[in-house]
């Protein structure tokens, strides 16, 4: 009985723990939501109560942000980025386990010494690159940098090597070639993993904003995060329209997370250890 009862006291406070969590996280949507849908006096008064909604504010941003053409270029670009990022790092992942060749060791210590070298160290050279070829404000100047990943490559070769060498025997005396282990065992099984790389590859994309800010000059290739930024120096003093937009943009990220969390737990985990 007393053992029932510590049992029962664990988990009340394990439940009240996460209860708390949750409001301490979901605290700020829920303000923000509220802001969305209030008229530009009442943002700043009764913040926690949503009167006097209204969806004006929500169309207001839509058009003086152009968000419509802002979501368009973060989805073109956010999907190219994606499935190139996903083909490279499967068939760089597959070379690094299933092939044999010289220096294959080294190649891939490279390939993850970049992993080291952060972002804002190539900016300049790579904006400058961008600009001899006569790149900005194209979609090729957002996208073309960031068509492979060394970090993609790191997480799909992780859950290979948790394909037995016998399976990729057995499938070439049967007369299965690379590609044909490749799309029909090795990609199957490693499904979980690579899904939820390309969910992470897409949400890194989307949310891009300094990359964007530094290749484009016109408000037409303007991606989601650089729309925001326009909106805001041009509603300084209308922060409702920040808001709205915010909760635009936001909108098909908590939808996609909604959607695939189980994929994306499940990927993370898979491969994590290799038995």
């Amino acid at each position: 009985m007393a053992i029932d009862q510590v049992t029962g006291a664990r988990r009340i406070g394990r439940y009240t723990l996460l209860m708390v969590a949750a409001v301490i996280v979901f605290f700020p949507i829920y303000v923000m939501l509220v802001g969305a849908f209030k008229p530009g006096n009442k943002v700043l008064i009764d913040r926690l109560l949503p009167t006097n909604v209204t969806l004006d504010t929500l169309r207001q941003a839509w058009r003086e942000g152009n968000l419509g053409r802002a979501l368009w270029n973060s989805v073109v670009v956010s999907v190219v980025i994606t499935v190139a990022q996903v083909a490279t790092s499967v068939l760089a992942a597959y070379a690094f386990v299933f092939l044999t060749f010289p220096g294959k060791a080294i190649v891939f210590a490279i390939f993850l010494a970049t992993l080291l070298v952060p972002l804002e160290a190539t900016l300049t050279v790579n904006r400058h690159i961008m600009q001899q070829l006569n790149w900005l404000n194209s979609y090729r100047a957002l996208t073309v940098p960031f068509l492979a990943t060394a970090f993609g490559i790191f997480m799909i070769r992780q859950v290979f090597l948790t394909i037995p060498k016998e399976m990729r025997e057995a499938a070439s005396m049967d007369g299965l070639g690379h590609f044909g282990f490749l799309g029909e065992v090795a990609v199957p099984l490693s499904r979980p993993t690579i899904g939820a790389f390309a969910l992470f590859s897409f949400l890194t994309s989307w949310n891009s904003y300094l990359w964007p800010v530094l290749v484009t000059t016109k408000s037409d290739y303007n991606t989601v995060q650089t729309g925001l930024k326009a909106l805001k120096l041009a509603s300084l003093d209308r922060p409702n329209l920040v808001i709205a937009g915010t909760v635009i943009v936001a909108l098909p990220i908590f939808v996609m997370l909604i959607a695939f969390q189980r994929q994306l737990i499940r990927g993370l985990t898979a491969g994590a250890v290799k038995g």
